[in-house]
């Protein structure tokens, strides 16, 4: 397996953990906010980490990281990602996936097998505004709608999240997704944050008296409910 990015040491991406964030390439969506532009619509295929240099990096730092995580692009769309799981696991890390949910027999597979031990999983909006924030199709959304029911299972522990844009969300749209996925632990609202390699220009975060209003909407349904980005 090969990995476009290789973060080597992060304290925010594995809640409570210090890790690695490793990044896989290609993504069946194309959310004009998405900040990895360069995992989606202008990959570099010359320039990538080999499992086998992340492997032997995850040898020599055992007892120094607490875990790694998974995220991209889209981890799932890549059919031997459980097998590089296996031998991360087999060195005793932890690893946390990151998913925008259109996977979900992929998704319950890891989960089933024990590969791994947290998800975040992207809500992109409202049901209502899915397809045009994401850019999918409607059989992606009723994948998005069988993994947030794998998720509420409980089997594992995750979190869901929505990146907060400007000219994509409203507050009605967080109240709609509270309800949607009523019954999780904790919900996090990520504020927009140019990173300079977007897919669409000129998208604009949201106000702090918005993300506000967001967040008591949300708290009146789930118990944890988090601002990120401000």
């Amino acid at each position: 397996m090969q990995f476009s990015g290789f973060q080597k040491l992060t304290l925010l991406d594995y809640p409570e953990k210090t890790a690695c964030t490793l990044f896989t390439a290609g993504c069946n969506f194309r959310c004009p906010f998405c900040h990895n532009a360069a995992l989606v619509t202008h990959i570099d295929n010359s320039n990538y980490f080999t499992e086998e240099y992340v492997l032997d990096y995850l040898k020599k730092r055992k007892g120094v990281l607490d875990g790694v995580c998974i995220t991209g692009g889209e981890p799932l769309m890549h059919k031997d990602l459980p097998e590089f799981i296996k031998k991360v696991k087999e060195l005793g890390y932890l690893v946390k996936l990151d998913t925008n949910g259109s996977y979900p027999e992929r998704l319950e597979n890891l989960i089933d097998s024990g590969l791994i031990d947290y998800v975040a999983m992207d809500i992109k909006n409202s049901k209502e505004k899915y397809l045009l924030t994401a850019e999918c199709g409607e059989e992606d959304l009723r994948n998005v709608e069988k993994s947030v029911e794998i998720l509420k299972q409980g089997k594992i522990d995750y979190e869901f999240r929505t990146t907060i844009v400007k000219e994509y969300h409203e507050s009605e749209d967080i109240k709609k997704i509270s309800e949607w996925i009523n019954g999780a632990p904790k919900y996090f609202l990520q504020n927009f944050i140019d990173s300079g390699d977007i897919i669409k220009n000129n998208l604009s975060a949201a106000s702090i008296e918005t993300l506000d209003l967001m967040q008591s909407y949300a708290q009146d349904v789930i118990p944890k409910v988090e601002k990120r980005g401000i």
